[in-house]
């Protein structure tokens, strides 16, 4: 076994071992952390949620990056969610916590992974972990309407999609060109026929996380549902159709239906999404985080 597997499987035992915090416990800790910088409360908090970042983590080591660094800027995402989380909101820290573990984790991987070690700018962030599920999605679109369209035609419509220029998307779409590997391969002769899927982490959420999700989803919901009201209901329409559903739309089939260039939805979806962030405020700065990953 290598050494980061074993570092790995001694912090997911560690983190095991860790407290369950109850919805008193973990407020009672965070309001002592923020009001009274009680660095003891602070590492009880941060323990207890160990095994969320390591959960994480997990989920970007297809990028190739060592397990134990992953694991190491999860830790580091934990302790900026600490300082940012206002307990007096209603909402656990495990859900506040986890925009912060992940878009840690992603400048990481951004930083140092081989393909996109030349730079990590917005751009290329956007791109690298997005340009294959919206590619994906172009490709549908064009099957379902019967149209046919080259490669270079699909890289133009990312372009729009993602609002980077075109030749942000090409060099991506290069570096990122390179076949998959079968997850049923076997990892080396050393590993006993261990295959490239048992390493992938169980995603699917225990009875608590439910429970957990779906109050934490019903208020931030809520407090969505509230910053809407300062759109437009035409503002309203192409922001749940691009950030609301499920399988979002794209843009050309928004302006199809409204009647408008994918430029000028793309120009209304930009400009709702500056007025609900200045509605949500700094406050609710990880109900604006979400609206942007979603």
């Amino acid at each position: 076994m290598s050494l980061d597997a074993q570092y790995e499987k001694k912090l997911q035992r560690t983190a095991m071992k860790a407290e369950m915090l109850d919805v008193d416990t973990e407020y009672r800790l965070a309001v002592a952390w923020r009001d009274e910088k009680d660095e003891d409360a602070l590492h009880r908090l941060i323990n207890a949620y160990m095994r969320l970042a390591i959960s994480m983590a997990s989920k970007f080591r297809r990028y190739g990056v060592s397990q134990q660094d992953l694991i190491q800027e999860a830790g580091m995402g934990l302790m900026k969610a600490a300082d940012k989380f206002d307990p007096d909101k209603g909402v656990r820290f495990s859900t506040y916590a986890q925009w912060w573990v992940k878009a840690s984790i992603q400048d990481f991987v951004m930083r140092n992974y081989s393909m996109v070690r030349t730079g990590s700018t917005t751009n290329q962030k956007s791109l690298f972990f997005n340009i294959k599920r919206v590619k994906a999605q172009l490709e549908r679109d064009a099957v379902q309407r019967n149209q046919t369209v080259t490669p270079t035609q699909i890289l133009e419509q990312v372009s729009t999609e993602l609002g980077v220029p075109m030749r942000d998307v090409m060099m991506m779409n290069g570096r990122m060109s390179g076949g998959d590997m079968s997850l049923n391969a076997v990892q080396s002769n050393e590993d006993e026929g261990r295959e490239w899927i048992d390493t992938l982490a169980d995603e699917s959420p225990n009875s608590a996380e439910i429970v957990e999700q779906s109050f934490d989803g019903e208020k931030l919901q809520s407090w969505v549902g509230q910053a809407m009201e300062v759109l437009n209901d035409r503002e309203k329409y192409i922001v749940v159709q691009r950030k609301m559903i499920d399988t979002p739309r794209t843009l050309e089939s928004i302006g199809t239906e409204l009647k408008l260039s994918k430029e000028r939805i793309r120009q209304i979806e930009n400009a709702a999404l500056e007025k609900l962030k200045k509605r949500m405020g700094t406050d609710n700065q990880h109900t604006a985080i979400h609206m942007e990953l979603a």
